[in-house]
């Protein structure tokens, strides 16, 4: 299954946490990093007063299950020095699981797609540099338009490569 992951820092070496997680998530179990967007610097989301935001996005190719794969993310950002103690507060690093093919859950714990996704400037620009066509599976639009729909203030300012 084709999965899409957000991955933000504004903590400390934000690359470095973004690069160690993009290799924990190329060692996952019955998963495969197939390519990572461009860096991404945005401003924070929230009334939180924290540093900007280093933002990224992976495209994996995965057997593991929606859930598991969240598991994993969740066991990957506790790795990475991750603690829960703000909504939208500043951390070390961020894994949402967006997209996970055209699956749509609505469970308390696991929500496909990511329901910010669209609304989310920093999530949508790396997004649409890996597909501009990606569909939204709720929407049943291209993730593309909704970039266009969508005013993105603040504004995502490209930084450099992660993949080659």
């Amino acid at each position: 299954m084709k999965a899409f992951i957000g991955l933000g820092s504004n903590l400390g070496e934000r690359e470095a946490q973004i690069r160690m997680a993009l290799d924990d998530l190329a060692r996952l179990p019955a998963t495969r990093l197939i390519r990572a967007s461009s860096l991404y610097d945005s401003e924070p989301v929230g009334d939180v007063e924290q540093p900007n935001f280093l933002n990224a996005v992976a495209e994996l190719e995965t057997e593991l299950t929606a859930r598991q794969l969240l598991w994993n993310l969740l066991l990957i950002e506790r790795r990475l020095g991750r603690q829960r103690t703000q909504r939208w507060g500043p951390r070390t690093i961020d894994l949402d699981l967006l997209l996970y093919g055209s699956l749509v859950v609505e469970e308390e714990d696991l929500q496909v797609p990511h329901p910010e996704l669209v609304r989310r400037s920093f999530v949508l620009v790396p997004l649409v540099e890996l597909d501009p066509m990606l569909v939204h599976p709720v929407t049943g639009e291209t993730l593309l338009n909704h970039l266009a729909w969508l005013k993105t203030r603040p504004p995502v300012k490209r930084g450099t490569r992660l993949w080659n």
